[in-house]
């Protein structure tokens, strides 16, 4: 009896599936604003960051069209030179006149001189820049931190350098938490940007630079043309008019802990490291990067932040009409496709297009959206099957319905055959109380009393089959399996007897005349199920065991007691309930007797009368009638002995060898 969400949709009312929408849009709204909110986390940027790692390598072209060498200032060259750092900047100088005698570009020195040096090293390094082609100097930024603030001081070449002819960038970098570049630098005079203006200039054509917000990686370490700075000092290790035309760029690129602590490396994390690629990077080939997205466009450009609303705006009404019309597992796949929808657009845009669109958000917006309003539909059908629980649980017990919604199957014609004690009650006097009383104070008085004994009977584990006028049909056993169902009902009609002064203490109040509950309880096997046609039925049980169930409580009212149970019920109860036995009786269409008995703390009384029955099966009506005095000595008008004692004097009576028999018939009681 669970309902899917097209079932309740389709099949409630206007106002109800009015009210089911808004549960979803307000489930909706709160899910956005939690991711919202999630966006402004560390956690959230390292993921978006993690995906832009993976897009760049699975985008990544692995080559460049520029013409760019790098000379890497790495472990062979330490070795080759003999120096230690910094170089003597004559070294430098040699270099820059052969790059200017192979006719490069433009050159790029990721270093930064800015503290004189000898005079001899500075003037040698002056007149190379002046007299080569456009060379570009590396200028950085320092924080000095005070008691007050933190002051950046800019750090540039130094002047003669400039004067000689050399540009100046800033070579610094922003890396995120990890470590790793992706942005452009702010900086508007970055090293990368003059390098490439520069050499745009070199090559006779107006620079071209395009703007972009994110660094469009080609490759992972290595990609770009690599060689050890020794080799383009040393005649013959590069092939001849090698630098002709190329940007080159010289910088550090070490690998090594040595090289760390003597060359203090520029190094970086790569995005490649993601994707299980090399991990460092170092700063001259990110500033190779950077001058080839300048000049060829391959920069990454941000995508308006109004597209990913627009489409969220778009994702919240498509998903919750999945979640309204479609199978739960298709509302499912809707929000999957849709995910996977995002990421590939998100992937496209980046290698087609060279857009970061982060698909982190839009993706979590889908699956918060998808998750908001299928809780809020779960949840509004719980809701619902709680109200609707509420009202069959009114009609049936709380077991009951919940074994069909468990098992819906069992919600047929038909029923299964069980063990069960049975109980019938019944109001004295009510016939003359409603006399006295109006429709509605009958209703009154009737509810109050099923109010008072619906709950004991299921507290007990019992269920009410049915109201019948003023009686009340209850049985223990079914439709969960109870091995202690007759004890069950047993403790049941001695707690519902406790109730009903109660409620007689208020109809004395009220100056009605009392009324008086008989309780008849039997235990044998019934057929339970649902029982009537196919457009109305009821859980209840059919069998003699019911019939005789009934009798009993009608029988009371012979005996004068309250309760009335069989033998087959008595047999089940442990020794700790005290019964009393009555007499045996003889249910109508059958021939073997039924003992039957009712509650009692007096043992006096309870061992007197076990012995009258005795005395009485075995003619010996002087004893019997010996017995029962005593029960009426200590219990006087005990209705119950008064009719045994009757039934003694009238088998006395008997001539003898008449035919006799200790037990009644029920129906004549």
């Amino acid at each position: 009896m669970f309902w899917t969400r097209a079932t309740v949709s389709d099949s409630a009312s206007p106002a109800v599936r009015r009210q089911q929408q808004v549960y979803a849009l307000a489930a909706c709204a709160l899910a956005l604003l939690l991711v919202g909110a999630a966006t402004f986390s560390r956690t959230w940027h390292a993921l978006e960051f993690k995906t832009f790692d993976v897009l760049t390598a699975w985008t990544a072209p692995q080559r460049t069209a520029l013409p760019v060498v790098i000379l890497a200032i790495d472990e062979p060259t330490f070795q080759e030179l003999q120096h230690t750092w910094p170089f003597p900047r004559s070294v430098h100088a040699a270099l820059l006149q052969r790059l200017h005698d192979e006719g490069a570009a433009a050159v790029g020195l990721d270093i930064v001189f800015a503290d004189p040096s000898t005079e001899a090293e500075d003037a040698a390094l002056a007149q190379a820049i002046a007299e080569t082609g456009p060379v570009v100097l590396a200028a950085t930024r320092e924080k000095i931190d005070s008691s007050n603030a933190a002051l950046w001081l800019d750090v540039m070449p130094l002047q003669r350098f400039l004067d000689a002819g050399a540009d100046a960038g800033d070579a610094g970098v922003e890396p995120d938490d990890d470590f790793v570049v992706r942005r452009v630098p702010v900086a508007r005079e970055g090293f990368a940007l003059r390098l490439a203006q520069r050499a745009a200039e070199a090559s006779g054509k107006l620079p071209v630079l395009r703007h972009f917000d994110w660094i469009g990686y080609r490759g992972p370490r290595g990609t770009f043309d690599t060689r050890s700075y020794y080799q383009a000092l040393e005649p013959g290790l590069l092939p001849a008019g090698f630098f002709k035309n190329k940007i080159v760029l010289v910088g550090r690129s070490a690998r090594t802990a040595t090289e760390l602590s003597r060359s203090q490396a520029d190094l970086f994390n790569s995005p490649f490291g993601t994707a299980g690629g090399e991990r460092l990077f170092p700063g001259v080939e990110l500033q190779a990067t950077l001058v080839d997205n300048y000049l060829t466009g391959g920069g990454l450009r941000s995508v308006p932040e109004g597209w990913t609303l627009a489409l969220v705006a778009l994702l919240v009404p498509l998903l919750l009409w999945g979640n309204r019309r479609l199978h739960p597992a298709g509302a499912a796949a809707l929000a999957a496709a849709l995910v996977a929808a995002i990421a590939g657009a998100s992937w496209w845009l980046f290698g087609r297009f060279q857009l970061w669109w982060p698909p982190l958000l839009p993706a979590a917006a889908a699956l918060a959206v998808y998750g908001a309003a299928a809780l809020a539909g779960y949840a509004f059908v719980r809701r619902r099957a709680r109200q609707t629980r509420a009202m069959f649980a009114q009609y049936v017990p709380p077991a009951v319905v919940s074994r069909l919604i468990a098992q819906p199957e069992l919600m047929r014609l038909g029923g299964e055959a069980r063990e069960v004690t049975l109980m019938f009650t019944d109001l004295a006097n009510f016939t003359t109380l409603s006399e006295q009383l109006s429709a509605e104070q009958t209703v009154e008085v009737l509810t109050a009393y099923f109010n008072a004994m619906t709950p004991i009977v299921h507290a007990t584990g019992g269920t009410v089959d049915k109201f019948i006028g003023d009686a009340v049909m209850a049985f223990w056993g079914a439709p969960l399996d109870d091995p202690q169902h007759a004890e069950h009902a047993v403790t049941a009609a001695i707690s519902m007897q406790q109730a009903m002064q109660v409620l007689v203490a208020d109809l004395r109040a009220r100056g009605l005349p009392p009324i008086h509950m008989r309780i008849g309880l039997h235990t044998g096997r019934v057929v339970v199920g649902n029982v009537g046609s196919e457009q109305r039925f009821s859980y209840t049980a059919i069998g003699d065991a019911v019939n005789l169930a009934a009798r009993l409580e009608g029988a009371n009212k012979a005996f004068g007691t309250g309760i009335l149970l069989s033998a087959a019920t008595a047999a089940q109860l442990p020794s700790s309930v005290a019964l009393r036995a009555l007499d045996d009786v003889v249910v109508k269409g059958k021939t073997e007797p039924v003992r039957v008995f009712t509650p009692c703390d007096d043992a006096a009384v309870r061992d007197a009368s076990l012995a009258a029955l005795n005395a009485f099966h075995a003619r010996d009506w002087d004893g019997a009638s010996g017995y029962l005095a005593q029960v009426l000595a200590r219990v006087p008008g005990d209705a119950a002995a008064l009719r045994l004692q009757q039934r003694v004097a009238e088998a006395r009576a008997l001539p003898v060898g008449s035919d006799w028999s200790p037990a009644v018939a029920l129906d004549k009681l």
